[in-house]
Order: structure tokens, then sequence, then C-alpha cells
């Protein structure tokens, strides 16, 4: 209840922000506007870079914002062709042929009047509703029989009470409504500040080349730790016992209680090439995994960890088989990470499938979040080491992302979001 209120309050707050804001985009939309106005007289050739620099700050925080207030993402458009090696008429000629330019300006002049009268509407039932509440109280006695306050004519005591009911019940209306008013905002805001359709195929182009490449190297390299795998494990301990029994063969007639010693030998060392194809099954794809689903087989590493793990999965479906196991084999090695070097004894996985409020990249669906959360020393560091770029390699073949806070003192918290509509339409989905 508490939180609830919290987060209310706090989206009220921002909807306060992002009216005073609206305030500032206009008046640089004014100025770009004002720039492009005067290229005819050579003055707007140092003055346009300058404001559609501004301008592009502007809507670079808008973007921000929607992310971190309503979890809408916005993809920026390329940055300004804007800097030391150009000046004059050919900045001024770079930023007019931007698109990203035009669709900012474009956004400066129908932000103060869109979102401005969105995000007003909270702010004005919570101002009306205060009205009602901290100053009809004291006022009423002073004003003649025409005070009204809404639809409750305030003239005695008991409409007093009704008009600060009232008023306090507009107040918590304005606030319940703001974090929805947020997010409106923030899906308008996507409309004109999203980067053009050009710019986000290729860079969807570069990123699956990217990706792909990845995927290719880290497929070599499964492939040849499988192959030396079996050559220095089971393939060594198979030709053992091919000759160990050529021997036993042997000493059948003339020794037999050698050639039974040699055939107990024979099956330890079967045993023992079970055990290692065993081990390389479970590094490819573990039995656990396959027949149980992400949620026990990550319990099952819970349980051979050294470190007290505690897991919470709260999956009501079967995941793709391709995504649990890279959700898998992520976990795996957070939780070595964790036993290694942070010095962590408790670890707290919590897995669930959560339902996007927005539109993914290529078509709405749902969001596996996976949260490790480790009470070490902390201080991680992504670039330092390859075991977490190894995880985020292995995320971004599915779109995912990994999140990394880790101060020093700890605690360490990775979150890793993996979206279940895959880039392909014919791929599986949650």
């Amino acid at each position: 209840m508490i939180s609830a209120v919290s987060r209310a309050c706090r989206a009220a707050g921002r909807c306060q922000l992002a009216s005073l804001l609206a305030v500032a985009v206009s008046a640089v939309g004014a100025l770009v506007v004002l720039a492009v106005l005067l290229l005819p007289v050579g003055a707007g050739f140092r003055l346009l870079p300058l404001a559609a620099t501004a301008l592009r700050a502007l809507s670079d925080r808008s973007r921000s914002r929607a992310a971190r207030w309503a979890g809408v993402h916005i993809s920026p458009p390329e940055p300004l062709a804007v800097g030391r090696t150009r000046k004059g008429r050919a900045a001024a000629g770079a930023v007019l042929a931007d698109e990203g330019f035009w669709r900012d300006l474009l956004w400066a002049w129908a932000e103060p009047v869109v979102g401005g009268l969105l995000v007003a509407v909270p702010l004005a039932l919570i101002e009306y509703g205060a009205f009602g509440v901290l100053v009809q109280p004291f006022v009423w006695r002073l004003i003649d029989d025409g005070n009204w306050y809404a639809f409750i004519p305030v003239h005695s005591t008991a409409t007093m009470l009704a008009s600060a009911l009232l008023g306090l019940a507009f107040m918590v209306c304005g606030a319940c409504l703001a974090p929805a008013v947020l997010r409106s905002h923030a899906r308008w805001s996507r409309l004109l500040l999203s980067a053009p359709r050009g710019t986000e195929l290729a860079r969807r182009i570069e990123q699956l080349t990217d990706t792909r490449a990845e995927a290719l190297d880290v497929q070599a390299a499964e492939l040849r730790r499988i192959e030396r795998d079996l050559h220095d494990g089971a393939q060594a301990r198979l030709v053992a016992l091919g000759m160990t029994l050529d021997s036993a063969t042997r000493l059948l007639d003339t020794d037999p209680a050698r050639a039974r010693k040699l055939l107990l030998e024979v099956r330890e060392t079967s045993a023992r090439a079970l055990e290692d194809l065993r081990e390389l099954v479970r590094g490819i794809h573990p039995p656990v995994l396959a027949d149980r689903g992400l949620g026990d087989a990550v319990r099952s590493l819970a349980l051979d960890s050294f470190l007290d793990v505690h897991v919470d999965a709260r999956l009501p479906v079967r995941l793709p088989s391709p995504l649990e196991s890279a959700a898998y084999f992520a976990v795996s090695e957070l939780l070595t990470n964790a036993a290694k070097h942070s010095g962590a004894r408790d670890v707290h996985v919590h897995i669930a499938l959560e339902r996007s409020e927005e539109p993914l990249p290529e078509g709405e669906g749902a969001w596996l979040r996976i949260t490790v959360t480790d009470d070490g020393r902390g201080g991680a560091d992504a670039s330092r080491g390859t075991g977490l770029l190894g995880v985020r390699r292995r995320l971004a073949t599915f779109d995912g992302t990994l999140a990394l806070h880790s101060p020093q003192g700890g605690p360490t918290t990775v979150t890793m979001e993996i979206p279940c509509a895959l880039s392909l339409p014919k791929t599986s989905s949650c």
C-alpha cells in the first residue's frame, strides 16, 4: 500500500516536471525556427547548428525519461553531423539534411500542446482537489452564497466538509491517474522521436550480422570443446578398454585369475567412460533442462553449488528450448563468478515471465527476466573479464540484455532480460 502511494506521488511529481520541460522544449523549438528563418540573411548558419544541438539534447533527455519513467524504449536517430569538421554553411546543410532533426522539430512544436495537455490532466485534478481540501475550509465563510466547489454549493459546515471530501477524491484520482498518463505520454513521444525506419533497419541488420558472427564463433568453440573432451575423456577410456579386453582374451586359457582381474578393470573403465559421456551431455544440454524446464534446472544448479542459493522461479509455461538453454548457462556462469570472484555466501535467483506493457521490437509478447543477486564484495566489471562478456554475447543472440549493478562493498545484482518473441516470426514464442 505504501509503495503504491509512493509510486503515485512520484508519478505526479514527474508529470509536473514534464509540464515544465514542455515549456523549455517550446522555447528551443522557437529558437530553431528563428535560425531557419535567418538562413537567407546568413545569421542562421551560425545559429542553426547550436539550436539543433540544444534541441537534440532535449529530445535525448526525453527518450531517457521515457525509458526510466515508463519503461518505453525510444530508439534514437543518428547523431547530428555537427562538429569541428563542419562549420557555417556545411554544418547548417548537414542539419537540414538530417531526418532526425525534422522529427525533433516536429516534436518540439507538438509536445507543448499534446504532451503538455496530457500531463496537465492529473495535475489539474490534484491542484483543484488541493483547493477543496486546503482552501475551501478557510474561505467559505468569507464568500457569499455564490461560492461553489465543482457541483457543491459551499454555504454551510456540512457542504464545506462535502467539498473537502470531494477535493480529496480529486487528489486521489489525479495521483492514481498519473502513472497511466506518464505511460501514454511516453508512447506519444515515441511516435515522433523514434529513429527513422531506414535507420532502425540498418541498425537491425548490423546487430544481426554481429550476433550471427558471434553465434558462429561460439558454436565453433563449443564444437572444439566437445571434440577435445571426447578425445581426452571418453575416447581415451574406450581405447584403454579395448586394449584391456584384448589382453584379457589372450589370458583366458593360460591365466584365468589375471583375466578376471582385467575384466573387472574393464567394467570400471566402462563406468568411467559412461560418466564422462554423461558429463559431456550435461555440458551440451542438461537432461534436467530438457525434462523439467528452466526452473528445476536452475534449482539443480543451486543444489550442486557450495553457495547458499535461493531460487524463486515463476514460469507458468515452458519456454522455447534455445532460450531455456541460453538462460540456464547464463545463470550457471553467474553462479560460478559469484563463487570464484565475489566471495559471496548467499545468492538469490529470481526467474519470472513478465508480460510486456509495450510492444517488443518485432511484436508484442513477454519478457523472461532473471535477477541474480549475491552478497559478495561487489566491484564487478563486465569490461575486465570474459565471464560477463560471454553471458552478454549469449543473450545478444536472442536480443537479450544484461544490466550489472555492483558497487564496491556489494551487493552485486545482475538483471537479464530476454524477449520471448524472437526476431523472426517463425521462431517459437512464449
